[in-house]
């Protein structure tokens, strides 16, 4: 398949700026043998009893630091991934590359030098505070380059899960904005319960696929965890004939990273998992997730859920009925085809 079998013209108008007013607000478009138009606070009229929401657990942290070289020059700084208390791999925008062995002053006046540069990442090792101190400081949420403004206050809790524990994303599960408490709750009453992944999303999942066969296309690497409670979990609603319901591609790259390994188990590790058309999938049922940008990994993704055609179906009605699209935008419940 070629990158240009997964493009659409999507209007800047469709594109959220900023999320809706309630998490449970947003459009639900519910995808079976028909489409149906909801919202998400309705999302248990369309799941069952025995269903298993998998959530993922990953908490943003405010990874975009601005400061200057000791010359002068302004820079950019967008952590990727943290590497210890100390050190971690970052992209940086800067008029001139810094020099391995240089140092950029921060906003808080703490210093990170340069020590590494592999595969268009910086290794950076502040000195000081360790890094999570610095970037709850003077930090700025990572807000996506699609959303055309500066980060605000109400960024902080709304570009976060309800149920974020685990510090290390530069990217929201998006997916998961849509839950709040209460619906959590309703949904747990009635027989449909949850459990908790971590994948630590990555910068890496906004950069556009640069190749025309896909097949030559290689994903970012990102690190994922699952549980003994989550593994015992997926095995107990597999064996009772429930449906595992994933929460995100993040929360499907999870389980079936896992699930590459022959059996369900808690496991860790970094995954760079590639899903597009043809790709068997062996543990998710339901996905969840919102609306992707063309050409993009996501989209190929979802297109080996549901096949190719079904999600041009999806996608232009979600246009016609002016949907909200990306990470402050509307989501959408697709079965397995």
């Amino acid at each position: 398949m070629k990158l240009s079998d997964f493009d659409f013209d999507l209007p800047k108008s469709l594109i959220a700026q900023f999320p809706s007013e309630k998490r449970t607000d947003s459009k639900l478009l519910v995808a079976g043998d028909e489409i149906v138009d909801a919202t998400f606070s309705e999302l248990d009229d369309f799941l069952r009893a025995g269903d298993l929401l998998v959530l993922n657990d990953t908490r943003v942290i405010p990874a975009r630091l601005f400061g200057q070289k000791e010359s002068g020059g302004k820079v950019e700084i967008l952590i990727e991934r943290l590497l210890s208390d100390t050190q971690a791999l970052a992209m940086i925008k800067a008029s001139r590359a810094p020099k391995i062995g240089s140092f950029v002053v921060l906003e808080n006046g703490q210093r990170a030098e340069v020590v590494d540069k592999s595969c268009g990442l910086y290794t950076l090792s502040f000195s000081g505070t360790a890094i999570l101190d610095c970037l709850n400081e003077v930090g700025h949420v990572p807000l996506p380059p699609y959303i055309e403004r500066g980060d605000k206050k109400e960024d902080l809790s709304r570009y976060q899960t309800v149920y974020a524990q685990n510090d290390g994303a530069v990217a929201a599960p998006t997916a998961g904005l849509h839950f709040d408490e209460a619906l959590l709750a309703r949904l747990q009453k009635q027989g449909i319960e949850h459990t908790f992944v971590t994948l630590h999303v990555g910068a890496g999942t906004f950069q556009p696929v640069k190749v025309d066969n896909i097949k030559d296309h290689h994903m970012h690497s990102e690190v994922y965890q699952v549980s003994v409670e989550a593994a015992e979990k997926i095995k107990q609603t597999r064996a009772k004939g429930g449906r595992i319901v994933a929460v995100g591609t993040t929360a499907v790259r999870t389980l079936e990273s896992m699930a590459l390994k022959g059996e369900v188990c808690a496991t860790q590790g970094d995954t760079d998992i590639f899903i597009y058309p043809g790709f068997g999938f062996k543990l998710v049922d339901v996905m969840i997730t919102n609306f992707h940008l063309p050409k993009s990994s996501l989209l190929m993704l979802v297109s080996a859920f549901i096949s190719r055609e079904k999600m041009f179906e999806i996608y232009n009605h979600a246009i016609d009925n002016k949907y909200r699209f990306f990470s402050y935008g509307d989501a959408m419940l697709l079965e397995k085809q």
